[in-house]
């Protein structure tokens, strides 16, 4: 009975209106899915909202069944002040990693750890 209870409200909660947010309109979308396990898509929206994503299949390991996707891609919005923000990535190996202006980044390593890092990679150590 507390499950069809529980049910019967979240149903309330999700026919609720949602304000006056209208769906934004989708100006552009292609996709390419092929046998080779690559692929291909972006869309633009009718708000500027701009996404592109493309990947292929990667041996990322020493056996053959090391096999996993590699990906790039970019996304861009406006924000509420209109500014125009770029987000470019790439997805592999070594992880996801993401660049942007807007992004922040890590401070520059200080000259006494970069030359100790060079003197234990001379020696064999790294």
């Amino acid at each position: 009975m507390k499950f069809i209870l529980a049910v019967a409200f979240l149903a309330v909660a999700l026919a609720a209106p949602q304000g006056d947010k209208k769906p934004i309109e989708i100006v552009s979308s292609n996709s390419e899915m092929n046998a080779d396990g690559s692929y291909s898509f972006d869309f633009e929206s009718a708000d500027g909202t701009k996404v592109s994503e493309s990947g292929n299949q990667k041996q990322v390991g020493p056996k053959p069944e090391d096999i996993g996707t590699v990906s790039k891609g970019s996304y861009s919005f406006t924000t509420p002040d209109g500014v125009v923000l770029t987000v470019n990535w790439v997805a592999d190996e070594n992880g996801f990693q993401a660049t942007g202006d807007h992004l922040p980044t890590p401070p520059p390593m200080p000259e006494h750890v970069v030359k100790m890092l060079a003197d234990l990679k001379a020696a064999g150590v790294l």
